[in-house]
């Protein structure tokens, strides 16, 4: 990763890179239970903590940190999380993405 590019720039190279991510702030609890249900159903998600200038580089679709993407592609918060978890679509997610494997 170069360090000259913009925040907007890294954050987005790191969701591509990464097929699990969770963004954050350092004091946010959110974040500790969103990475506790992933692990619980088998997948280790990079965590990246953020500063208050670093938040406003996530994308604009994002919600406040904590948020999680999966794919690439933003599922929003704890609640967002916990929903497709109990609606059975977050396995199928993690599948797909290859972030967990059968």
């Amino acid at each position: 990763m170069d360090l000259d590019d913009s925040p907007e720039t890294r954050i987005q190279r790191l969701i591509m890179e990464n097929p699990v991510i969770i963004f954050t702030r350092s004091s946010c609890c959110m974040c500790h239970v969103m990475k506790n249900l992933i692990s619980t159903i088998g997948v280790n998600p990079t965590v990246i903590h953020l500063d208050d200038e670093e938040i406003s580089a996530l994308p604009s679709s994002t919600t406040p940190a904590p948020a999680a993407f999966i794919g690439g592609t933003c599922i929003g918060g704890l609640d967002s999380l916990v929903s497709l978890h109990v609606t059975g679509h977050l396995v199928p997610k993690l599948l797909q993405v290859g972030a967990l494997s059968v």
